[in-house]
């Protein structure tokens, strides 16, 4: 899992990949057999899916501000 201070160094093109990466993560152990799929990796996607989407709404409200 990525910190939020490793999130806040990177780039918005790193963060949309961050986003698209993790989205594939639970779209695939989703649709895992029942039994073999791994709720720790879903949790943790999900907490990347929102770190990165919240760093990227942050920096986007900053330059509307602007």
């Amino acid at each position: 899992m990525i910190k939020m201070s490793d999130i806040r160094n990177k780039s918005e093109a790193e963060l949309v990949e961050i986003v698209n990466t993790a989205r594939e993560t639970v779209r695939a152990e989703r649709f895992k057999d029942k039994f073999s799929r791994k709720a720790g990796v879903i949790n943790g996607a999900k907490t990347e899916i929102a770190r990165a989407l919240t760093e990227l709404t942050a920096r986007r409200r900053n330059n509307d501000a602007k």
